[in-house]
């Protein structure tokens, strides 16, 4: 027996309680009709004397509606702070209707309001709450919205994907909200305004391309949907609909780029493999754990920068340099992070232009310097006259090198916050942060010239020369004509440069965030890609992805990506056979690997257990930085050992050249075999040169020759033969 049992006494006769039962039937979507004014399907008979029905209590409020006739249903939705909102229950003055306790229309107002008999007899709160949205139109607030979304406007498509940074936590919502806030403005804004409207609330600063890129996303979904992006209103909206068209933007943008890059990736560098070792290196690549927690879970469009990258260094590697660098400043024009590679990038071309001699060096230094500049004013025209005044420029380029915001924000693996726990580097220089911007120039300058180095020294030692003392002069000639369509004997060290650049980046430079990281991790995947489980290559590039999404630990944390982040790591290390918590010392990263990994372990059950001091709050960030920037420094010094070998074994030691043969042959013979490890056959068919692949710099374990020494040395045996013969 319910509550309504005293106002309904059994005695009375029947058609009496009949129409106390009518009159008792609520349909809670009528409340909106009285706080507008009185509605027609409201009877006379549903208001009663206050005196009568004193014993009534509206469940679910404080205050005691005594003319209520019958009490509001007991279910879970009623007792959330949500449904004030589409009860229309508040406290303004003037709402007669609620303080003088008029009850909601009876069970025949309901088929008026539900055309459908069925329904007006099963009232569930679904037909109710989408009843509200269509009377009441669509809301404006943040939590209005969320409400919408919880209650399964997407259906699957909401289950399909985890709530997106910033998940309505008012008033910046997170970096989805960035990314969907670069939609609207650029949809609705000219360009002169687009890196100077309210930069208060993410400002734009990012450069050209990803604005162009957030105008084309904005257009498409204000042709599904414009309120997703109207200007100002659609702050912080969080609809099913639109985050799942904001999720599938990320989804296309990689179908378009990452992918492709990818796979030509395993195609090029890796197209003397056997198809299984390609195909197992291709899932190494698309299942890397960081990339996909950064842009499908705390959500942002890396991939297009790193595939674009990616995109550059394949066209290399077929000896399509103008393409690659084409390729090269859309990446910087999408993220300006891209410059983390910018010195590799630019002394392979330069190494490249000094290997092909006078002649042909210069014509092709000159083309890459049209191309690049064309490149960059192409991308620039909307903010140059005649479409827009000299003056605007400026504002692309402040917003996107930020040296006002400081050294540092968050707690980073890096250099500066990792030694920031002895010296306070903020409290120490304050007033001269000139030095600090200084110090971090010079130390990433210093932190990146060994790739310069080895790539410059590397085009000069291999260079293609003449030699007028034999009859070999018209095969270095044709030799030289080929070339610059063909890729370079220094392009094995491009790689371990691309990383080297990008790790001395994030350790020493300025203003470094820690989704950073995935910078330099995308080089040492690569790598890792092409090596075998035992290699020296492939337990560092293990070691350095691992520790890479856990230095993301505490921004995965706050975006809820707790799970998320132990299934992809498990899922990775198991797809490439990798077992972090074996115990192996054959090496000395084993060693590291397994300290490594038991202080993670050791770190995340101290979170579980322990509650950070007050006087201390960030201990446990403090605390990763402390474990994770040793791995990273170490990963930068393997690189640039590795660049001293795989470049010793490559060019030789250094102030020697071959006395034996003619260097034009030398050289012709270290091209043939380079073209030789990017999968062209027809040089393999007329060389003899042996099959290798990305895994030729890599190492093969100890007492082993590398494999790209082994090459040059079967290579040039054969090529010595022919030309005996």
């Amino acid at each position: 027996m319910d509550e309504a049992s005293d106002v309904m006494p059994t005695e009375l006769p029947i058609e009496r309680r009949q129409r106390h039962t009518r009159d008792r039937t609520t349909s809670l979507n009528s409340l909106s009709h009285f706080k507008s004014g009185p509605s027609k399907h409201i009877r006379p008979s549903t208001l009663r004397n206050r005196d009568s029905n004193a014993s009534m209590k509206s469940i679910g409020s404080e205050t005691d509606y005594s003319e209520i006739i019958a009490p509001i249903p007991r279910r879970h939705l009623l007792q959330t702070s949500q449904s004030l909102h589409w009860l229309r229950v508040d406290t303004s003055p003037g709402d007669e209707w609620l303080n003088r306790g008029v009850s909601p229309v009876s069970a025949s107002s309901v088929g008026s309001v539900f055309p459908n008999n069925k329904m007006g007899n099963r009232l569930s709160f679904t037909a109710l709450m989408d009843h509200e949205r269509t009377a009441v139109g669509p809301s404006s607030t943040a939590e209005n919205r969320a409400l919408e979304d919880d209650q399964g406007t997407v259906g699957a498509g909401r289950r399909l994907v985890s709530r997106p940074t910033g998940h309505n936590t008012p008033p910046m919502f997170g970096d989805y909200e960035a990314q969907r806030h670069w939609m609207e403005l650029t949809v609705h804004l000219p360009v002169k305004e687009w890196y100077t409207y309210d930069l208060q609330y993410w400002g734009l600063d990012y450069p050209p391309l990803t604005a162009y890129v957030s105008w084309l996303c904005g257009r498409v979904g204000s042709l599904i949907e414009s309120s997703w992006f109207t200007l100002q209103a659609s702050r912080g909206i969080e609809t099913g609909g639109s985050k799942l068209f904001m999720r599938a933007t990320v989804l296309v943008l990689d179908l378009l780029i990452y992918v492709p890059a990818l796979y030509t990736f395993v195609c090029s560098w890796q197209g003397t493999r056997s198809s299984r070792k390609r195909h197992v290196a291709l899932l190494t690549l698309l299942f890397h754990p960081a990339l996909l927690l950064i842009d499908f879970g705390h959500f942002q469009y890396n991939s297009v920068m790193l595939g674009l990258t990616l995109l550059a260094t394949n066209a290399f590697a077929a000896g399509h340099d103008l393409l690659g660098a084409i390729f090269f400043v859309l990446s910087l024009g999408f993220k300006q992070m891209a410059l983390y590679y910018a010195p590799a990038i630019g002394s392979y071309l330069i190494g490249k232009c000094i290997y092909l001699g006078p002649v042909q060096g210069t014509r092709l230094f000159l083309r890459l310097a049209l191309t690049t500049t064309l490149a960059f004013v192409i991308m620039f025209a909307p903010f140059l006259p005649p479409f827009s005044p000299l003056s605007t420029i400026a504002a692309p380029i402040t917003r996107i090198f930020p040296f006002g915001r400081g050294l540092f924000e968050d707690k980073v693996a890096n250099f500066w916050c990792f030694t920031n726990v002895l010296v306070k580097w903020k409290r120490t220089f304050a007033g001269r942060e000139g030095f600090l911007i200084k110090a971090s120039t010079g130390l990433t300058a210093l932190g990146f010239s060994p790739a310069v180095v080895a790539l410059i020294f590397g085009g000069y030692k291999t260079r293609l020369q003449k030699d007028p003392k034999n009859d070999l002069v018209n095969v270095s000639h044709s030799m030289a004509s080929a070339a610059p369509s063909s890729p370079t004997p220094i392009l094995p060290l491009l790689p371990y440069a691309l990383l080297t650049c990008s790790m001395s980046f994030f350790l020493f430079s300025f203003q470094v965030h820690e989704k950073t990281i995935l910078v330099p991790l995308l080089p040492l995947t690569l790598l890792l890609s092409g090596a075998a489980p035992t290699d020296e290559v492939f337990l560092w590039g293990a070691l350095g992805n691992n520790i890479g999404v856990f230095s993301m630990w505490p921004l995965l944390k706050k975006d809820g990506l707790g799970l998320q982040y132990l299934a992809m790591l498990f899922l990775w290390n198991r797809l490439i056979g990798h077992n972090p918590f074996k115990i192996r010392y054959r090496y000395f990263v084993e060693l590291v690997s397994s300290v490594a990994h038991a202080a993670i372990i050791l770190l995340h059950l101290l979170e579980l257990v322990v509650t950070p001091p007050a006087r201390y709050p960030d201990l446990f960030p403090v605390l990763n930085v402390l474990i994770c920037t040793p791995i990273f420094g170490l990963i930068w010094l393997w690189s640039i050992k590795r660049l001293a070998e795989v470049s010793w074994a490559i060019n030789g030691l250094p102030g020697k050249r071959d006395k034996e043969g003619p260097s034009s042959a030398a050289s012709a013979i270290s091209a043939r075999s380079s073209s030789a490890a990017f999968g062209h056959s027809s040089i393999r068919g007329e060389t003899g040169v042996r099959a290798v692949s990305l895994g030729y710099a890599s190492g093969r374990g100890q007492g082993q020759a590398d494999a790209r020494r082994r090459a040059l040395v079967v290579s040039a045996g054969g090529d010595r033969e022919n030309i005996e013969r």
